[in-house]
């Protein structure tokens, strides 16, 4: 009988049939938990970074920083972001994760630490920063801080986050790879692409490459130069211009403004003075601290002999010294506010001085540091800025780099971060020009929660936030209303009416006084004063006139009067207070 036949019960033969078995592999069961990735600041806007991310029920936050106040934010000092969710959810935090030790990424953490204390993970530098500036505040706690290094991972509840090391204009900056069991997700921190830096490594490529092989399911990408084509030079190419700069003006003590963070500028301008035989004096307490922590921790060698104190400047001759200075953004009280306006106590400016701003501005800080190129520039003194010589370069990836995070990564969705609207908007393009899916990419809202499950991705309603103001040791309590009272004050001034009344017996005692602040100037406009005297004793006579008295209708009547009695004749609306006494 041939192989493979066999005899059925009738004796016919037939073909047998061979079998095979499968094994299938068991199915893996999707995980059923959903991330929250919920921007609490840095989104259409420039600072006050801060981005909480949820799995379940446990959560992270990547950076805690501050913003500074806008034009019609009369008399705030700070602005920070609204933690009133975080507050509510204490119990549920595992970690706050810093990408780098700018002020826009950990200056809020003095306020965050009044009310929360988790545990804080970052690189030696920006650790070092903000332990400098925790000895400014008293906090209910001892803040626990804890040093990574770029390479180490982190494991926080169901959270894993890598520390990838990046290029800034601060040394010791990371991005991060955070690990879920639903996938990983990059927050890019500030970053550039500098092939040659200062100080360590060229940002780690490779490392970012692997993990886009890996598998990334969400980008969360920078976005302050998106609308810059090309990419951003490297921090060398403003040691070439200090060189210059330093060759060529062999006669004039040389005052170099720039931020303080700025550890690789800072550096540079140390080593310049050096070659030159300059001795360098530190102004600006910020500068003083920062200097001082990144020399202890092995970010700057300073030459010996090289640095000296700014109250021992008198010994040296103008053309010996090199100054470093904050101020380069404008702020009133800054070092060099205060030298242009002459009211520094060790440095007056002269036409024998040369003041380089090394630094950009910030936006809506250009009226600030226009002030301060007028004003030098008023006392003869040569102001050298970014727009006559190169003595800048931002730290923050432009078109080209933002491409090749995008492309190393090869994320499922996409979020554009840290930036204004147009910021976004712009980087939301790249992201389209390399191809990912409008349906992918989602613009965030300060407060909008971008949810993501293994369905996919969605927006997912909202948390509280915003903007809390910082004014002396306030903070918070100076909200919308008050505000506008500052403003109303600022723009239009303050009348204050003070009379004496008896309302039992319906008389006007005394009074009604003017006083008026901010308003018109009264020994001038004695006519109109004595003019809103009169309406106010009038309104006040009418009222008490009927049976029953209502102070806060009193009060009111006054101000309608007053109110439409001025703008009649000033077009003006100051505001008016009238202060009533009943005996």
């Amino acid at each position: 009988m041939p192989r493979n036949t066999t005899r059925n019960t009738e004796g016919n033969t037939t073909k047998k049939t061979t079998r095979k078995t499968f094994y299938k592999k068991p199915r893996k069961s999707k995980p059923s938990g959903k991330i929250r990735i919920i921007p609490l600041g840095g989104i259409g806007e420039v600072g006050k970074n801060m981005t909480v991310i949820e799995y379940n029920e446990e959560i992270i936050i990547v950076d805690c920083g501050l913003g500074f106040p806008d034009e019609d934010m009369p008399g705030i000092d700070l602005v920070i972001p609204d933690i009133t969710y975080l507050e509510e959810n204490k119990d549920r935090i595992k970690g706050l994760f810093l990408t780098h030790g700018h002020e826009d990424h950990i200056g809020a953490l003095p306020y965050f630490l009044r009310t929360l204390n988790p545990p804080i993970y970052g690189t030696p530098l920006t650790l070092g920063i903000l332990r400098n500036k925790l000895e400014e505040h008293s906090l209910p706690w001892n803040p626990n801080l804890k040093t990574v290094a770029a390479g180490d991972r982190v494991k926080a509840g169901s959270f894993e986050v890598e520390f990838i090391h990046v290029n800034h204009s601060i040394a010791d900056a990371c991005a991060l790879a955070i690990r879920t069991p639903l996938g990983t997700l990059i927050h890019t921190g500030d970053f550039k692409l500098d092939p040659s830096p200062i100080y360590g490594e060229m940002m780690d490529l490779v490392r970012l490459g692997e993990i886009g092989k890996e598998g990334v399911l969400l980008l969360m990408c920078e976005s302050t130069n998106a609308e810059r084509p090309g990419h951003t030079p490297s921090e060398k190419k403003v040691g070439a211009s200090l060189e210059y700069i330093f060759s060529t003006h062999t006669k004039k003590r040389i005052i170099i403004a720039t931020f303080s963070s700025n550890v690789h500028r800072v550096q540079q301008i140390i080593d310049a003075s050096a070659r030159h035989g300059r001795k360098v004096a530190i102004a600006g307490r910020s500068m003083v601290n920062i200097v001082r922590a990144a020399t202890e921790l092995g970010y700057m060698k300073v030459p010996e002999g090289t640095l000296v104190d700014i109250n021992d400047i008198k010994r040296f001759k103008p053309t010996e010294l090199t100054i470093v200075t904050t101020g380069s953004q404008g702020e009133p009280m800054s070092a060099l506010y205060r030298m242009a306006f002459s009211d520094h106590a060790q440095v007056t400016l002269d036409a024998n001085d040369l003041v380089v701003l090394s630094a950009s501005a910030i936006p809506g800080n250009e009226k600030l540091v226009g002030r301060i190129i007028n004003e030098l520039s008023r006392r003869e003194v040569e102001v050298l800025h970014d727009a006559v010589v190169e003595v800048h370069v931002s730290g923050h990836a432009c078109q080209e780099e933002l491409k090749l995070m995008q492309a190393l990564t090869k994320p499922k969705y996409f979020m554009p971060v840290h930036g204004e609207s147009r910021h976004l908007a712009a980087n939301r393009d790249l992201a389209r020009f390399m191809g990912m899916k409008e349906k992918d990419i989602f613009i965030p809202e300060i407060g909008k929660v971008l949810e993501i499950d293994s369905t996919g991705a969605r927006w997912a309603g909202t948390v509280p936030s915003g903007k809390v103001l910082v004014d002396g040791y306030g903070v918070g309590d100076v909200g919308d209303i008050v505000l506008r009272d500052r403003l109303h004050l600022s723009q239009d001034g303050l009348i204050v009416v003070v009379a004496t009344v008896d309302v039992d017996m319906g008389l006007l005692l005394s009074g009604p006084d003017v006083v008026s602040r901010g308003f018109v100037y009264v020994r001038e406009s004695e006519d109109l004063i004595e003019e809103v005297r009169k309406v106010a004793a009038d309104s006040i006579a009418d009222v008490l006139r009927r049976r029953k008295v209502d102070r806060i209708q009193l009060k009111k009547r006054v101000r309608d009067d007053l109110t439409k009695y001025l703008y009649n004749k000033t077009k003006r609306k100051p505001m008016i207070l009238p202060v009533i006494m009943d005996v």
